[in-house]
């Protein structure tokens, strides 16, 4: 198995790099690894049937990888701009385009990723407000479009004048960088989705019966106003919840 690291911030020393190093660090001996710093390769966009010889060796380097380290230090709010750009250039390569424009997942398809970020804002404030939430999402957007699996995300707060990493933080990333060894070849939990929607779905509504005998809101006569009483406190539930999941669900300390 390979892993491959791809760093996407404008320096190689920071605090983005210390992060991936300690993943790659985490993956065993026996497993080929490499690093690819962006700002190394000088690549720009295909042009027609012309094809930019940089992407196609990075084309190739992850070709031959099963897992990606995605790395790339958050600005103003969103995913830093080498990443960013890297993965414009690189659209027409990651996923396949149908006559209509849409996209479908391609050559990459079942390969796993890892994502990094980074930010100076302190972690509670991260925490509330969610500044490193769009680099996330962009870096997901792009990787659900090319069919790769979502292995695991990392954040760092606080990075301002950072000389060395947090030693907790420092075995989180081992941590991750160890399950990398042993990441399925598929996506296969589909069962375990399904499964746990059923409890969350049995959850919300035994928390619904709660509310409604516990507040009395259950009228006393009538199937239908029992029925529409039911229908609206699982609805305001089921949309904190998903609300959660979609907006609030990234890692953010």
């Amino acid at each position: 198995m390979k892993v491959l690291g791809i760093l996407g911030s404008h320096r190689n020393d920071g605090a983005t790099d210390k992060m991936l190093e300690a993943v790659m660090a985490g993956v065993q001996k026996a497993n080929e690894t490499e690093v690819v710093y962006l700002e190394d390769y000088p690549f720009k966009p295909d042009q027609g049937d012309k094809k930019d010889p940089v992407l196609d060796e990075l084309e190739q380097k992850m070709l031959e990888s099963d897992v990606w380290v995605l790395a790339a230090p958050t600005y103003w709010g969103g995913l830093a701009g080498k990443m960013k750009d890297f993965f414009d250039c690189m659209r027409q390569r990651l996923v396949r385009f149908d006559h209509t424009g849409g996209t479908h997942p391609d050559r990459f398809k079942d390969k796993h990723y890892l994502s990094i970020t980074d930010c100076y804002t302190g972690a509670f404030e991260n925490w509330v407000t969610g500044v490193t939430d769009q680099s996330f999402r962009t870096i997901d957007k792009v990787m659900s479009a090319a069919g790769v699996i979502k292995v695991h995300e990392l954040v760092l707060t606080n990075t301002w004048g950072l000389k060395e990493l947090p030693e907790s933080k420092k075995q989180t990333c081992l941590k991750w960088g160890q399950r990398l060894n042993s990441v399925k070849k598929r996506d296969d939990s589909t069962l375990k989705r399904y499964i746990e929607l059923f409890f969350m779905i049995a959850f919300m509504a035994l928390i619904t019966m709660g509310i409604q005998f516990g507040f009395k809101l259950v009228p006393s006569q009538g199937f239908w106003l029992r029925y529409a009483s039911f229908v609206v406190i699982f609805y305001v539930l089921l949309g904190c919840i998903l609300h959660f999941f979609t907006v609030v669900k990234h890692r953010r300390r």
